[in-house]
């Protein structure tokens, strides 16, 4: 296995950013490789987004304390360093001992966005490995995958040998068990993954054929191999208290995107809104104890020499713990000069005191999320925050010194009207308005408002995964149109460009047919597609029309409730018949009470634990 690190200390300089790829971080791994299962962690995109990644943290923890394994972390090179790797013929290789993982048991990648699938066949090229996982033969390392977006895996499911679904604590080191029996036996790449197979959340594509009707839709997915399940159920940590949590975090010598500690207080969400995939994947919700997380926090202060924890979660203010844990954070972080953020808050629980108090030692700008510009919308997707809500708590901010707010809102969503997209500015003129209500001489100068819109993106997993997604045509008309009716200059607009949107839609919702458009535009040069520098939105259309593959039936086309889903043979335990009744509610603007006020019957109580069982 050769060993690259001094061919690349050779023109690191003449790179971007050199520290993303020298290894050698405080708190990372060093072990001798020798007799160990060597696991290749990728994240496909750069070196700063993927030291941000909480998960990578955590596996990358839980496979380096065993012994018989080493975890080493790989990121996508950028284009300047892929080139010069290309000129030199260097492979790919892992941070921590520079060596090309070529040679490598495993390589797995985690995959946060649709968007990253030309990167996931760069980095498998650059190391060497075939991209279809049908040409791999024996010797060459497994490919896996893991994260959010492999809910639906049927876009890569050509690229990758088998997926892991739902939380990986404990799943990624029974897999590590069969490959060491596996290993030892002699048997053959087939025999190590019908193995297993076996286990609960494992999904290998070869082992499922796929049928499709006269009019392109998906008629059914058979297994095909004994040992392979007909619905792959999500696995999760019924006890998240005592689920793996590291008290060392590598510390990266250049500034990454979330540069600081981060506390995973809770997994899931009680909210229920409509369009959130993340709200109903990661159900039920189960949280770990305020002083499980203050002897956490005490030990990755010591270790780390962050000036910075950030509460990890999908609704920080939904933690039943909330006050004794900031109140224990706050004895530590004040004195130390600490700061203390508290992201994914909602306006309906908003605490000006709570804000005042974890911004002691530093004051930041406050970002609320109404997501729609009018109740009725905001009832449709299942919001359950008012127009007074809203009102009251940027009250609050301004009356408490804050000028530097952001509303964040999308557009294109299910049942929109133009009556709804000029809400968005009629909101923010209210906003405005509230400000100005504060005496002149008791307010914050330099008022700064920002409305942000995304475009919205039906998922799988959601109320809304039937759902046509509006035209890129239509998205930007609600866009000039909403630019032109705000008309106050101390509100700023800025939205994103729906041409990224139109393809994660294409892709969140797409069958196996797919990879082949992914293989496609990979070829022409497609690769870090969320980055608007490197976006080559052409060489996409290109790779569609050369396939044949029409992407508006993917995602501009309503479907009917009896059609069969790509991603129906997975489960994360909410059922179907539970997204439906939330797809008639939607449609009549009818809300759903959150999970802590009364149990919607979403079937997740059948894992059971967590928020349905307290």
């Amino acid at each position: 296995m050769r060993n690259v690190k001094k061919e690349t200390d050779k023109f690191l300089r003449e790179v971007q950013k050199p520290t993303r790829y020298t290894g050698g971080e405080v708190n990372s791994v060093i072990k001798d490789p020798e007799g160990k299962v060597r696991f290749a962690f990728c994240f496909p995109d750069t070196y700063e987004i993927g030291m941000s990644h909480l998960g990578m943290r955590i596996l990358y923890h839980i496979l380096n304390e065993r012994e018989d394994v080493y975890c080493e972390r790989v990121f996508a090179p950028w284009t300047d360093m892929e080139e010069k790797m290309r000129e030199r013929g260097i492979r790919l290789f892992a941070l921590e001992t520079g060596h090309e993982i070529t040679g490598f048991d495993f390589i797995g990648f985690t995959v946060q966005y649709e968007m990253c699938c030309t990167n996931i066949l760069n980095m498998l090229d650059l190391a060497g490995v075939p991209l279809l996982a049908s040409e791999r033969g024996e010797g060459c390392p497994f490919v896996c995958a893991g994260g959010p977006c492999a809910y639906n895996p049927e876009p890569i499911a050509d690229f990758v040998d088998f997926f892991m679904m739902g939380e990986g604590e404990e799943l990624i080191c029974e897999i590590i068990d069969v490959y060491n029996r596996w290993k030892g036996s002699g048997g053959s790449r087939t025999e190590y993954l019908s193995e297993i197979a076996k286990l609960e959340g494992i999904y290998v594509p070869s082992f499922y054929d796929v049928e499709y009707n006269d009019d392109n839709t998906v008629k059914c997915i058979k297994p095909n191999n004994e040992n392979a399940k007909p619905v792959i159920k999500k696995r999760i940590m019924l006890d998240f208290d005592k689920a793996t949590a590291p008290d060392k975090i590598i510390v990266p010598f250049g500034e990454i995107v979330h540069d600081r500690i981060m506390l995973e207080i809770f997994r899931g969400c009680i909210r229920g809104c409509r369009f959130c995939q993340a709200g109903y994947i990661y159900r039920p919700v189960r949280e770990r104890q305020p002083e499980t997380l203050l002897c956490l926090a005490d030990r990755l202060i010591d270790s780390s020499g962050y000036d910075e924890i950030s509460l990890s979660s999908l609704s920080t203010s939904d933690y039943s713990g909330l006050k004794e844990l900031t109140g224990g954070l706050l004895e530590r972080t004040v004195e130390k000069k600490i700061g203390l953020s508290l992201p994914s808050l909602r306006i309906d629980n908003f605490s000006l005191e709570l804000m005042n108090r974890v911004q002691a030692v530093r004051k930041s700008g406050i970002t609320f999320a109404p997501e729609a510009g009018t109740q009725r919308l905001r009832n449709v997707i299942n919001k359950n925050i008012t127009e007074e809500n809203i009102l009251n708590s940027v009250s609050m901010v301004f009356g408490g010194g804050w000028t530097n707010i952001k509303l964040y809102f999308m557009i294109g969503l299910p049942y929109e009207t133009e009556e709804d997209v000029a809400g968005i500015a009629e909101l923010a003129e209210k906003v405005l308005h509230k400000y100005f209500e504060i005496p002149k001489e008791s307010r914050a100068k330099n008022i700064n408002i920002t409305v942000s819109t995304s475009s919205f993106v039906p998922k799988p997993f959601t109320a809304f995964q039937w759902e046509a997604q509006d035209t890129r045509e239509s998205l930007l008309e609600k866009q000039r149109l909403l630019k032109g009716a705000i008309k106050s200059r101390k509100i700023r607009y800025i939205y994103h460009d729906s041409k990224t949107s139109f393809l994660e839609g294409v892709f969140a919702r797409g069958d196996r047919r797919l990879g082949k458009v992914i293989y496609a535009a990979y070829k022409k040069g497609c690769r870090f597609d969320s980055w608007d520098e490197c976006f080559k939105f052409d060489a996409w259309n290109e790779a569609f029309e050369e396939t044949g593959i029409v992407p508006e039936f993917y995602n501009q086309r309503k479907r009917d409730y009896s059609e069969v889903l790509p991603w129906d043979h997975i489960s994360v335990g909410v059922t179907k018949e539970f997204f439906i009744r939330e797809s008639e509610r939607a449609k009549d603007a009818r809300t759903t009470p959150n999970c802590r006020e009364q149990c919607s019957g979403c079937g997740v109580k059948s894992f059971g634990g967590g928020v349905c069982y307290e």
